[in-house]
């Protein structure tokens, strides 16, 4: 069972409590804005560095036909993305869309989204009911983010996946750079292959939702 939120930030707010003042004042306004159903939040931006280890690449395109975007099995830099953040009539989750106008490739688009269980637990689903368990925290102003193990929903059931199949221990900051503008750092960390994905990049708001 999950819980219904209506913006990014209100369901950070909740996962940080009291530390939810640490974050940039820029930062706290930037994840209050409410997404409502057919006015989303958009994005757009270059990633610096998109990269891939072989390892992730294996990974890359064994998981593209369940989870296409999420893993991206090339290594680029200067890659334009732009992101959309929307909510559904009557849908309790956040959603996230990303597009990677990937250069001499197709572009690659990538939806998330995310809730919190009735547990208190951040949960954000990657696509096929696999998703990862996720630790927020405000780290110097920023708002860091670090999984806490990937899972499989079966029906009723959770089934939690080895740390040894998973592309590894991600780690994400939110850096604020100005009142519409941040920049980005995803790292997956694998315990034996070590760095499997990086992307870095900065992004300005070009939407607004009311």
């Amino acid at each position: 069972m999950t819980r219904a939120f209506a913006s990014e930030g209100e369901l950070f707010r909740e996962a940080l409590g009291d530390n939810w003042g640490d974050l940039h004042p820029d930062i706290q306004k930037r994840f209050d804005k409410n997404p409502t159903p057919g006015n989303p939040l958009r994005y757009t931006g270059v990633l610096d560095e998109l990269y891939c280890s072989r390892w992730g690449m294996v990974l890359g395109h064994l998981t593209k036909p369940f989870i296409k975007g999420a893993l991206i099995p090339y290594s680029q830099n200067g890659v334009p993305v732009d992101i959309r953040v929307y909510s559904i009539e009557d849908d309790p989750n956040i959603y996230k869309e990303r597009n990677y106008k990937l250069v001499n490739r197709k572009s690659v688009l990538f939806t998330s989204h995310m809730t919190r269980s009735l547990k208190g637990e951040v949960l954000e689903y990657v696509g096929m009911g696999l998703g990862m368990k996720l630790i927020v925290s405000a780290v110097g102003g920023d708002l860091h983010f670090q999984s806490d193990g990937y899972f499989w929903d079966v029906g009723l059931f959770r089934v939690p996946i080895p740390d040894l199949f998973t592309p590894g221990k991600t780690f994400l900051k939110h850096v604020n750079r100005a009142p519409d503008s941040f920049s980005i750092r995803i790292e997956i960390l694998h315990s034996i292959f070590g760095r499997t994905f990086l992307q870095t990049g900065t992004f300005s708001e070009i939407g607004d939702a009311g």
